[in-house]
């Protein structure tokens, strides 16, 4: 049971990552960052001024606390469900909840590679807002409504974590924060580091298309009931891997 929720917190991780590196995200990340602290994208790409880089971290991590509250909840939520569901069906057949949630997962591992597309999934609805935040305040709000306008666009991976939050109520809060790590990380890497950005850009459907298939790829493990056989076959490589480097 261990090993699976290890290589569940590495898929959360994963997904929160790839929501940040969506064509919905990345491309408008400059845009963003230029937005909540007034300062143009030039001079934000400006090299060795130590006093921006401060300015603009502060910034990012109260924007962060902002798109984390609203993630956080809608996690909370889910895992909130999944308990009901759980003492609903408890014994044989819990088993359906997991085959349930394989088969969604599946389904939106399909579309975040862009196999299969739901027109509404990846639409975005951003919400106008007329006078330009003030301050580290507004950059939190503006956090807020980032994450509820763009929930829409990268809510195929989003998705995928409410899922296990409601097919694994004991670890929803865990998997919850591990998405929010991995949307969180790049995003303040690439505060500091701009340029990195349209590389990132160039290869997105790629990246997108291997976080899909992860995807598919666990929500089958689930739906087989194969997930555990699979995650002790592979704790078990690194183990060997590792006492074989020591050795």
């Amino acid at each position: 049971m261990e090993s699976t929720v290890d290589i569940t917190i590495w898929l959360a991780f994963s997904a929160g990552v790839l929501s940040f590196l969506s064509p919905c995200t990345l491309p408008i990340f400059p845009g963003y960052l230029s937005y909540i602290t007034g300062v143009s994208v030039k001079d934000l790409q400006e090299k060795g001024n130590l006093k921006l880089k401060v300015r603009l971290f502060i910034h990012a991590i109260s924007f962060l606390l902002g798109v984390s509250m609203i993630f956080f909840s809608l996690g909370l939520g889910a895992t909130v469900f999944g308990e009901w569901l759980h003492q609903l069906l408890t014994g044989a057949s819990s088993v359906l909840v997991q085959r349930i949630a394989g088969l969604f997962l599946m389904v939106m591992g399909l579309v975040v590679g862009g196999w299969f597309r739901f027109s509404t999934l990846m639409k975005t609805k951003r919400f106008q807002i007329k006078t330009k935040p003030t301050g580290v305040l507004g950059s939190f709000f503006v956090g807020i409504g980032f994450s509820a306008g763009w929930t829409p666009c990268i809510g195929p991976i989003f998705a995928s974590i409410l899922i296990l939050a409601a097919s694994s109520p004991a670890e929803g809060a865990l998997y919850t924060s591990i998405y929010i790590i991995g949307f969180a990380l790049p995003f303040l890497f690439l505060t500091f580091f701009l340029s990195y950005v349209k590389w990132i850009v160039k290869y997105s459907e790629q990246i997108m298309k291997l976080g899909g298939g992860l995807i598919v790829i666990f929500g089958l493990l689930l739906f087989t009931g194969q997930l555990a056989r699979f995650s002790n076959y592979i704790l078990r490589i690194i183990q060997d891997t590792w006492f074989s480097n020591i050795g």
